[in-house]
């Protein structure tokens, strides 16, 4: 029984997990950074818990649906291994989508929220989120058409930042906007490269950009899309909130994505992904420090 309950964690693909519960909290934060709000921890932290059980069904989705590709692809996985069965995997999914649910409402009640607009967006966040998550997977399956599904990903991503300033009220604040475009074009930028590392594993499953125009192009997109983050990177410090000063404390975020161009050129993808990711959390805590000092 102990194996099974390790094999269910390990089909929410926690790492992934970790982040993500991270990232509302710092949604929240820079959401309120500007009016010098206080954060609420019940209603951050049912949010948070909200995420991770939402993003959690949806890599257990994934799996189920890729049960039988991941037999050759990843057969250590909890599915294909047999350490779990499907029958137990899809009460699992069904368990974490309840308590999502359940977390988000608990939520957006202890929030206090009395402006339509501010309900609204914490509400519209998430259901769209569950819209783009079952649609990944499910019809139209956007998951096997390359670019829509590498956007969809990175929306998923990017909106966590998003649903946890809004969970505050501070949705429309532009600090947010300004680190959900960091966000977005560096995951758009990894899923790509990505789709690079896995085409020969993805032939008869997916239809990928590196399928139909060549791996060297999707490296070129990949480095624009890297390019756009880091314009993202420079507004806040430019626009403010920040002082432009303070623009040298994302200095080891801007060197990470500034010089992924050699490592591209090279077909070094599994070298770029990691960067790329290691990239996005430095830029996150330089945008921390920023608010701090």
């Amino acid at each position: 029984m102990g194996v099974q309950y390790s094999a269910l964690l390990e089909l929410m693909r926690p790492k992934n997990l970790v982040l993500a519960a991270a990232t509302v909290p710092l949604g929240a934060y820079f959401g309120t950074l500007v009016d010098h709000q206080t954060m609420d921890s019940l209603t951050v932290g049912l949010h948070a818990l909200a995420v991770v059980c939402f993003m959690g069904a949806g890599n257990a989705m994934n799996d189920l649906k890729d049960a039988v590709i991941d037999i050759d692809a990843h057969p250590h996985r909890p599915l294909p291994s047999g350490r779990i069965t499907t029958a137990a995997a899809q009460k699992f999914t069904v368990m974490l989508w309840v308590l999502s649910v359940v977390c988000h409402a608990g939520g957006v009640m202890s929030s206090g929220l009395t402006d339509a607009k501010d309900l609204l967006g914490v509400v519209g966040i998430y259901l769209l989120a569950v819209v783009l998550m079952i649609t990944y997977d499910h019809g139209p399956a956007t998951k096997n058409k390359g670019l829509p599904g590498n956007m969809v990903i990175s929306l998923l991503v990017g909106a966590v930042v998003l649903y946890g300033a809004a969970s505050l009220g501070g949705l429309f604040t532009p600090l947010p906007w300004y680190i959900f475009g960091v966000v977005f074009f560096t995951n758009l930028a990894r899923e790509l490269v990505k789709d690079c590392m896995d085409m020969d594993s993805d032939v008869g499953s997916r239809t990928t950009l590196p399928m139909v125009h060549g791996v060297e192009k999707v490296r070129a997109l990949a480095y624009i899309m890297v390019m756009g983050a880091l314009v993202c990177l420079y507004l806040p410090f430019w626009r403010g909130p920040f002082e432009f000063g303070q623009l040298v404390l994302q200095i080891p975020a801007i060197l990470m994505l500034i010089t992924l161009n050699g490592p591209l050129y090279q077909g070094n993808d599994v070298l770029v992904a990691g960067r790329i990711r290691g990239a996005m959390l430095v830029g996150l805590i330089g945008f921390v420090a920023a608010g701090v000092l």
